[in-house]
């Protein structure tokens, strides 16, 4: 489909003079208005017009006209744009019709499956993004769907989410499935077989507890204690020396 301005599909016409009084009689003068743009002035009709010549003489003349179709008073009027190539041999080349007073050009059979082709697509689109944001997935569970039946639903949701936000409390999810862990724990064995860990002797050292010290200090201190009791009774000290008197 072209643009709008271009395209006559997209278009209409009317004349609201002419509107209240609009019959069969008169209906094609109605469409021969000079205002209306689905009206081409190359046409046998402004012949027969300009010639004051009856309508019937179409059908003596060859090339493009128009003719009324089908009538269905007092709303609807169709009127067909055909290309005359004898007396009996036409094609039909757009079909017009009148609602109301309005004119409308009818679509043809290509115009209406590609705007259908082009309505299903545009839906099919909107489905698939639509579905895509009730799609989830985690590593350790994969994908799965979720979906919200109800609006109020919604918003249950939503005030939930916001309080866990506010709150400190979260909530823990599981790291690893059973079957990651199994696996894990499996390579883990095959890797100690491989490499296995060799036992180093741990390293003496010279420095004591701070307890281990307090202790050999008192040992030391009782030691000394019971070295002056065992002293021998027969040793004395030396007699004090008295000044001699004068």
């Amino acid at each position: 489909m072209g643009d709008s301005k271009d395209n006559l599909l997209w278009i209409s016409w009317h004349d609201s003079a002419w509107i209240p009084i609009l019959n069969p009689t008169n209906v094609m003068d109605y469409f021969q208005s000079t205002t209306n743009p689905f009206y081409d002035r190359t046409c046998n009709n402004e012949i027969v017009k300009m010639q004051r010549l009856n309508m019937e003489h179409l059908s003596s003349l060859t090339g493009l006209e128009y003719m009324l179709l089908h009538v269905q008073e007092p709303i609807l009027y169709v009127i067909r744009k055909q290309h005359r190539h004898s007396a009996s041999a036409v094609t039909p080349l757009a079909d017009f019709y009148i609602i109301a007073g309005v004119v409308y050009q009818a679509p043809d059979l290509g115009s209406v499956i590609n705007s259908r082709i082009s309505t299903t697509v545009n839906h099919l689109q909107g489905a698939f993004d639509e579905a895509r944001t009730y799609s989830r997935y985690h590593p350790s569970k994969g994908y799965w769907w979720e979906f919200k039946e109800t609006e109020s639903k919604d918003l249950e949701d939503e005030n939930k989410k916001s309080q866990k936000k506010s709150s400190k409390e979260k909530v823990k999810e599981e790291s690893s499935s059973a079957f990651q862990r199994h696996r894990v724990n499996i390579l883990l064995a095959d890797l100690a077989k491989k490499f296995p860990l060799k036992s180093a002797p741990f390293p003496v050292s010279n420095t004591q507890l701070p307890e281990q010290r307090i202790s050999a200090e008192d040992n030391a201190k009782v030691e000394v204690k019971v070295e002056v009791k065992t002293e021998p009774q027969g040793h004395k000290p030396p007699p004090e020396k008295k000044p001699r008197l004068g």
